[in-house]
């Protein structure tokens, strides 16, 4: 909106000492006119997953790395307007399985493939520098969320039970020579006290204390929501309980974290941007 407050660009430097201090930290977003719009919501506590009180479609690319040259329905962005983005708590359910793959919608543990319809999503890492954007080149970025039911694997969860061992909608890419990582997912359910979310985070060097570790999470338009959980699996579970702005970790930031999706063929796409600057 016009009067939103413009947010501060935070330095490397910056957002490292914030990181070890408060951890109101943001990253800087690299929007264009091909993503970065509405999204979906984060997570809550205190029985919820968060801790805060597989559709048929393209075929597995488990354990790839997307192509840096060649189009997909989500481009690289021809321009940039880097702006400042939240971090947002990565919840009790951030398991390191270390699975590089890029359609995560199956289960390693037993190939089955969560029902859903199906979201391919790129995200861009990129470094802000006199007013342009360069890629970050072999970030770890990981991308988890709960099925069309509202569960998230490998966890034990006080209303949907244990699912240890299990490994579903959670996988790693590194960024290629674009800066760029690929998944191809499920649109996310819901549960009771979180809106619909997708959480990520950032790593540019997972092994040295001088890396950048940032994590938040990327929302949907409650109306584009209501639209896809109109169709199965999601619509015979009945009404969601929590909108966005229901939803307090939205509330922290989640206007900037919306993504904008299109309907593309057979699945839906969309792209996030992320910019870091020295």
């Amino acid at each position: 909106m016009s009067d939103k407050p413009k947010a501060h660009v935070l330095s490397r430097r910056e957002t490292l000492t914030y990181l070890g201090a408060a951890g109101a930290v943001a990253l800087i977003g690299c929007g264009d006119d091909a993503g970065g719009g509405p999204g979906p919501s984060p997570d809550a506590s205190g029985g919820t997953p968060d801790g805060s009180s597989g559709a048929d479609g393209a075929p597995d690319v488990d354990g790839s790395t997307p192509a840096a040259d060649g189009g997909t329905s989500a481009d690289a962005p021809t321009s940039f307007n880097c702006v400042a983005r939240p971090s947002q708590t990565e919840g009790p359910y951030f398991v390191d399985e270390m699975l590089n793959r890029s359609d995560i919608r199956t289960d390693p543990s037993d190939g089955t493939r969560k029902p859903g319809t199906p979201l391919r999503l790129k995200i861009g890492v990129y470094q802000s520098s006199g007013g342009s954007c360069a890629p970050v080149v072999g970030a770890v970025v990981d991308i988890w969320q709960c099925d069309a039911a509202g569960v998230y694997s490998d966890v034990v969860d006080p209303n949907a039970g244990s699912t240890r061992g299990k490994k579903f909608l959670r996988g790693y890419q590194l960024t290629n020579s674009l800066g760029e990582v690929e998944f191809l997912t499920i649109y996310p359910g819901w549960y009771p006290g979180r809106t619909v979310h997708i959480h990520f985070k950032v790593r540019t060097d997972p092994d040295s204390q001088q890396g950048l570790e940032f994590t938040s999470q990327m929302y949907f338009d409650d109306s584009f929501t209501d639209d896809v959980f109109t169709e199965p699996p999601y619509s015979s579970r009945g009404p969601r309980t929590t909108r966005n702005q229901a939803d307090g970790i939205f509330r922290q930031g989640g206007d900037d974290l919306m993504l904008d999706v299109h309907q593309a063929a057979t699945e839906l796409v969309t792209r996030f941007d992320i910019g870091l600057e020295d």
